[in-house]
């Protein structure tokens, strides 16, 4: 299969899989040999199915009855260890749920299941998706396909680090704050963070839940969008998903590309913003329109972010007490079995951001800091409305990330690390779809790094990312 493979898209796969040239099988067993070939030195998965060939014969079967066919029958698919399969393990990353096996699929794994996937495994990712480098998982270290000594990114580093180094043809993660964007942009892939409520979260295990979202991450963006598609739309399961619209000016020949320079005025390397603006001037070649915006709030989306974040999960995370189920340890009475459950459980960042986000909820701390968050957060989506609506931008840029993959262990306290969201929390805040593309490499230390060129459109306009994403990176 050879370089055909290596450079295979959903599309040009779907074709030699109906024209009998190349069989779910033979696909699957690529992607296993290349799992094989880099998972010692990567890491990228908790855990290969041990039923894959059973998975692709059923494909295949499908195929040759030509029995409910799509795009993705027989695709290889990695899946983030945070989102159920039933009867399969669903860890989050944690101690807490090291044994826990889901008792119902998500509602996007009913979906794929539908479409005649063949689910690979599950990819490993910072304990309940809270980091931004794989580094706070409780079982094993993922390492950037590009550089062993530097992070994938997080939360969802597994996934983008298999579908870098070949070892799925697509993935989902999940995007909190960036965790879909941020290692696409480390690994050199496409990644998207949709709108939020088009994709339903049941069966996700939650984090946020205001800004939470599945998002797809592949090679092209043609591959993003074709599993998008799949996974997306109105779930009763779901009180936050929403009903899809139709949207207009898909195919519109020329954007207007909104800038926030005042946004990168500090804390971004300068051959990052370099690349930025050379994939500004590439654009501008193609012919669309590149125009400086201000987004007055977006300054303090990062603070809003991380008062929001910690006081959602701190709700969330209450669930896992030792009682209900995942670990249970014992103690004298009852309090002492949540605490040591828990103090056992957790890691050390997931016991930071639940203590947090307690505090910030308590009464005396409420409305100095969650209300005002919320009431920040308003502005911030009132600003970016208003550009997208009064100033006649279709899209606006930025880089992905502020620089390229860190080394492991390199940004060991949260500050610097909660840093490295800087440009994708504004996304998740606002519900808006962000998609980053790959846009080229810096050098560290004599290594070629990808780095990410992040586009964000007004709700539901995922058509508008997608055009512009496949015409920036050439894509037919």
């Amino acid at each position: 299969m050879g370089k055909d493979v290596e450079h295979m898209t959903i599309m040009t796969a779907r074709e030699k899989l109906d024209r009998g040239e190349l069989s779910a099988v033979e696909l699957a067993e690529h992607y296993l040999a290349n799992i094989k070939s880099n998972e010692k030195s990567v890491s990228a998965y908790l855990e290969v199915f041990d039923n894959i060939k059973e998975q692709a014969k059923a494909a295949d079967e499908k195929i040759r009855t030509k029995e409910n066919v799509t795009a993705l029958t027989g695709i290889p698919i990695a899946l983030k260890d945070n989102i159920l399969q039933v009867g399969r393990y669903a860890t989050a990353g944690s101690k807490i749920l090291e044994k826990y096996r889901a008792t119902y699929d998500a509602t996007v794994v009913k979906k794929l299941k539908q479409e005649g996937v063949v689910f690979i495994g599950r990819t490993n990712l910072d304990e309940f998706a809270m980091g931004s480098s794989t580094e706070n998982s409780a079982f094993e270290q993922t390492t950037n396909p590009y550089d062993n000594n530097r992070v994938p990114g997080g939360s969802s580093g597994g996934s983008a680090a298999a579908v870098s180094y070949g070892g799925a043809l697509v993935a989902l993660g999940s995007d909190t704050g960036g965790s879909v964007r941020q290692p696409a942009s480390f690994c050199g892939v496409v990644g998207l963070k949709p709108t939020y409520g088009s994709v339903s979260r049941c069966g996700l295990i939650a984090l946020g839940s205001s800004l939470d979202v599945i998002g797809p991450m592949g090679r092209s963006v043609g591959d993003v969008e074709i599993l998008f598609d799949a996974i997306k739309g109105e779930d009763p399961l779901d009180n936050t998903s929403i009903p899809l619209k139709e949207v207009k000016g898909k195919t519109k020949q020329r954007c207007v590309i909104g800038v926030p320079r005042h946004f990168m005025e500090e804390g971004i390397d300068d051959d990052v913003l370099l690349n930025f603006n050379e994939s500004l001037e590439k654009l501008r070649n193609l012919g669309h329109e590149i125009k400086d915006i201000t987004l007055p709030n977006i300054k303090h989306s990062l603070a809003v972010y991380y008062i929001l974040m910690p006081a959602e999960a701190s709700a969330n995370l209450s669930r896992f007490d030792g009682v209900k189920y995942g670990l249970h340890v014992d103690g004298k009475n009852l309090l002492e079995d949540y605490t040591k459950t828990r103090g056992l459980g957790f890691g050390s960042e997931v016991r930071k951001r639940i203590l947090l986000g307690t505090y910030l909820l308590s009464a005396g701390y409420y409305d100095s800091y969650y209300n005002k968050a919320q009431s920040l957060r308003e502005l911030i989506t009132r600003d970016f409305t208003d550009v997208f609506n009064s100033g006649n931008v279709d899209v606006v840029a930025t880089p992905t990330t502020p620089t390229p993959a860190f080394k492991i262990g390199e940004k060991s306290d949260s500050l610097s690390m909660y840093l490295a969201d800087i440009f994708t929390v504004p996304a998740n805040l606002t519900g808006m779809p962000a998609l980053s593309l790959p846009s080229g490499l810096v050098s560290r230390d004599g290594t070629g790094l990808p780095v990410g060129f992040q586009l964000t459109a007004l709700h539901q306009n995922e058509p508008v990312l997608f055009a512009l994403g496949k015409n920036f990176l050439g894509e037919v």
